[in-house]
């Protein structure tokens, strides 16, 4: 893959490898994406492919987006994906899963699932407070968050309850299983963010994990 893809998850389930071994893979409907503009570092700065995916009627579209697309179908999603400078695509260009390698590492990115306020031990880990000694109500407390006199206020990013989910993530390394050209799907080993039907970029891995025997 040198430039991505855009994809739907439909769930999870199991494949089985060479080795008989079950793996438990995400099932991606991706593609067909078109491309819609190619950034050059010498008009925008920096290298990069913006892809369109999943068509709608021309009505529910702006003005904008409508003069953006031209004569490409109407796209609802766009998204834009860094590439070499000089990679071998041009606007109008049709990908889809047929350019994705089996056995290739990719990266992930999507939206996580919201799961509304939280406290600390859910969003953070936190073992609360003691369970014993007369205490009624320190169990799922976050305890002290900072100093009385000096500082005199709880600084920025300390770990406390609130919105836990509900925003842009990555999973980062997986490994392509399957590929079924036909369907439009790709299978990769691991989770992917997000609940069903989650809008998804896959890309080339940015970052290899070393992986330990």
């Amino acid at each position: 893959m040198s430039v991505g893809l855009i994809g739907r998850k439909l769930g999870m389930t199991q494949v089985f490898d060479e080795q008989g071994r079950a793996l438990g893979v995400s099932v991606i409907q991706a593609g067909p994406c078109h491309v819609t503009q190619v950034r050059t570092e010498a008009d925008d700065g920096y290298s990069a492919v913006q892809l369109g995916f999943d068509p709608v009627p021309e009505r529910r579209l702006t003005r904008a987006e409508r003069g953006h697309l031209g004569r490409l179908p109407p796209y609802r999603v766009l998204r834009e994906f860094r590439a070499d400078e000089g990679a071998d695509v041009s606007v109008g260009d049709e990908l889809t899963v047929a350019n994705v390698e089996l056995g290739e590492r990719v990266d992930v990115v999507s939206v996580s699932k919201g799961k509304g306020f939280a406290g600390v031990v859910k969003r953070h880990g936190f073992r609360g407070g003691k369970r014993t000694h007369g205490q009624s109500d320190r169990e799922r407390a976050p305890g002290s968050v900072g100093a009385g006199t000096s500082p005199s206020r709880v600084f920025k990013g300390t770990r406390m309850a609130g919105r836990m989910g509900g925003g842009r993530a990555t999973s980062r390394n997986l490994t392509v299983a399957k590929v079924d050209v036909e369907r439009g799907l790709v299978l990769l080993v691991g989770a992917v963010p997000g609940p069903r039907d989650t809008v998804v970029a896959i890309r080339p891995v940015r970052k290899s994990i070393r992986k330990m025997d």
